[in-house]
């Protein structure tokens, strides 16, 4: 049987319902249409120029947003054809997942956090569901409404990380819709079996797993390749701090050393210093290739182990073994205690974010006229000030890294380069 027949008319359902294309084409299932959406989407493109740890530009080998995504994408996809799911809507939302990231990253993500306060606050993930609901130009309802790129229930669902408003759910901070955007939000999980209202779906699942052991692997990867980790000498003191701090406040000296030492022994783990040369970077490939494949493979076992499936929508959860979670919160400490917390990235960082500040405060007050035509479209009809606030928040968000600055020196005053 086709992974895509496991899927009932319920998930397959749009919000708006689109009569069968005119056009003579190739046949396609409602998932590969969804996914072919989000590809073609501006949202996504404008991930080429948004910062993932490196801001976009400062070397021609590390990563963007968008060739994380891509990157996520084929985790996800591998993932979700060997657990026997639809691997078009696993990927789908792997292409989604960063769609709602602002200009500068998580870094971005702060400041608008605060400036969009008044108004129900500001989220990555709620983002991306507004993005794939109604900021996205594809598809318009009977009153003329925009419903965005109008996707399956199923890929819409899996593409929500987190499936809970603001102020519930149990990961801290996170949320995955705004208030003004539950009637959709409300539609999209209708079904949800059991009491569990903030349970996700298999597919969302797999989507959150690629995206861990993604950049688990290729923050390091990147951080090598920028001269800035050496895996061959590591402050494991100061790793393990950050570790705690980031990831796993609970996690011992000894939990921790374990972890590395099972990463370590992979043969593939260098013995010398990144130099460069083609022959090092190969090895440093083949090191990233094998831990994917460790962390996939994990999961892959435990999930068996632990469910006969279907690994379909609610039909079973994927399982994450307790040492592949913690390895991975090992590379994340890497990652983050030699770029992230590095003494020039921190006042970049810092800059970053008084430019952000600066710009949403500078727009408020003279919205709509600089804002771009949909969203000065969304500023007139708003309803009161708190609704003009999130079109501006909107506009800000939808900048990449480079346009917020050109946005900062037409619109506040020139600046000091961010480079």
């Amino acid at each position: 049987m086709d992974s895509t027949d496991l899927y009932d008319a319920h998930a397959r359902e749009r919000l708006v319902t689109e009569p069968p294309k005119r056009v003579e084409a190739p046949e396609r299932t409602p998932f590969e249409r969804d996914r072919a959406r989000v590809v073609h989407a501006a949202a996504s493109r404008r991930l080429a120029a948004k910062t993932q740890v490196h801001g976009p530009g400062t070397d021609d080998f590390v990563r963007n947003r968008l060739t994380h995504s891509l990157e996520v994408a084929q985790v996800a996809r591998d993932l979700s054809r060997a657990l026997g799911s639809q691997p078009d809507i696993a990927e789908t939302a792997a292409l989604a997942h960063d769609l709602g990231h602002p200009p500068f990253g998580h870094n971005g993500e702060t400041v608008l956090a605060r400036a969009a306060e008044r108004c129900g606050g500001f989220e990555g993930n709620a983002q991306t569901l507004r993005l794939l609901t109604r900021l996205e130009a594809k598809t318009t309802d009977a009153d003329g409404r925009s419903v965005g790129l109008n996707l399956t229930r199923a890929t819409l669902d899996a593409c929500t990380k987190y499936p809970w408003p603001r102020g519930q759910g149990d990961e801290g901070a996170k949320f995955g819709v705004y208030a003004d955007d539950l009637p959709v939000f409300t539609w999209m999980r209708a079904g949800t079996p059991g009491s569990d209202s903030t349970r996700r779906c298999v597919e969302a699942q797999i989507m959150d797993l690629a995206d861990d052991v993604a950049y688990s692997v290729h923050d390091v990867e990147d951080g090598v390749v920028a001269g800035r980790i050496d895996l061959t000498r590591l402050d494991r003191h100061a790793v393990w701090e950050t570790v705690r701090g980031w990831y796993l406040p609970d996690a011992s000296d000894e939990a921790l050393e374990r972890a590395l030492a099972e990463i370590a022994s992979q043969e593939s783990w260098p013995t010398t210093p990144y130099d460069h040369s083609r022959r090092s970077l190969a090895a440093l490939k083949n090191l990233t290739s094998d831990l994917i494949g460790r962390f996939c493979g994990a999961v892959q076992r435990a999930t068996f182990a632990a469910s006969p499936g279907p690994f379909v929508r609610y039909g079973a959860d994927i399982s994450v073994p307790d040492g592949a979670r913690v390895e991975m919160a090992v590379l994340k400490g890497i990652a983050a205690h030699y770029v992230m917390l590095a003494e020039d990235r921190v006042a970049l960082m810092s800059r970053q974010r008084e430019l952000l500040a600066e710009l949403v405060e500078a727009l408020i007050p003279v919205a709509p006229d600089l804002l771009e035509r949909p969203y000065a479209d969304d500023w007139q009809q708003a309803a009161d000030d708190d609704e003009r606030v999130r079109v501006v928040v909107d506009q800000v968000a939808a900048l990449t890294d480079a346009s917020a600055v050109a946005w900062h020196a037409r619109v506040v005053r020139p600046v000091g380069s961010l480079r």
